[in-house]
C-alpha cells in the first residue's frame, strides 16, 4: 500500500512538473512567435523608438554574425549615457537576441551620449557588429512625449535600417 502511494505521489508531481515544463516552453515559444513589437514590449514594458532600435540592431547582428537567438556565446555591451531612451536600446537588444544580464552576457557601460555605441559580438567567432544610432534617427525621436512612442517604435519597425544605425562588422581583437 505504502508503495502505490509512493508510486503515484511520484506519478502525480512528474505530470505536474511535465505540465509546468511545457506552460514555460509554451510561453518562450509564444514570445519567438509574437510580432517585434509585442517581444519588445515583454522586455521593455512599451515598443518605444529607441527600444525598437536596438531590437532592430539584435536583428541585423544576428543576421551579420549567421548565429540564431539564443546563441550562448553572443555578448553585447551597450557603450550608453545612464539615461532613459539611450538605455532603452539595450532592452531591444535583448528582446531580439536573448542576451540578458542574469546570464552575464549583457553589459551597460557608461559613456558621453557622442560615444554611444552597441556592440553585439560572438566570443566563438571572434566577430563583432558595432552599432551607431544615425544623426537623424536621433533628431527624429528624442524626447518624444510619452502618448506618441508608441506609434514611434511602429515608425522604426517599418524603416530601413540606414534610416535607424549605422553599423561595421570586425574581428574583436580590433579597437574602434
Amino acid at each position: 500500500m505504502r508503495f502505490r502511494f509512493l508510486s503515484l505521489t511520484m506519478t502525480v508531481c512528474f505530470l505536474l512538473s511535465a505540465s509546468s515544463l511545457a506552460q514555460d516552453k509554451g510561453r518562450t515559444i509564444a514570445l519567438a512567435s509574437a510580432n517585434p513589437l509585442e517581444q519588445v514590449a515583454y522586455i521593455h514594458g512599451m515598443p518605444g523608438p529607441f527600444a525598437v532600435a536596438g531590437y532592430r540592431m539584435g536583428e541585423r547582428a544576428l543576421k551579420e554574425l549567421g548565429v540564431a537567438r539564443g546563441t550562448f556565446a553572443l555578448e553585447v555591451v551597450h557603450n550608453t549615457p545612464l539615461e532613459v531612451q539611450w538605455s532603452c536600446i539595450a532592452d531591444g537588444v535583448q528582446a531580439a537576441t536573448g542576451v540578458s544580464v542574469g546570464k552575464l552576457n549583457l553589459k551597460l557601460v557608461e559613456v558621453p551620449q557622442d560615444r554611444m555605441e552597441t556592440i553585439v559580438s560572438d566570443r566563438s567567432l571572434g566577430k563583432a557588429v558595432v552599432f551607431r544610432l544615425t544623426p537623424q534617427f536621433i533628431q527624429r525621436f528624442l524626447n518624444l512625449p510619452h502618448k506618441r512612442l508608441a506609434d514611434a517604435g511602429r515608425q522604426v519597425l517599418s524603416m530601413p535600417d540606414d534610416q535607424i544605425f549605422s553599423f561595421v562588422v570586425r574581428r574583436t581583437d580590433q579597437t574602434n
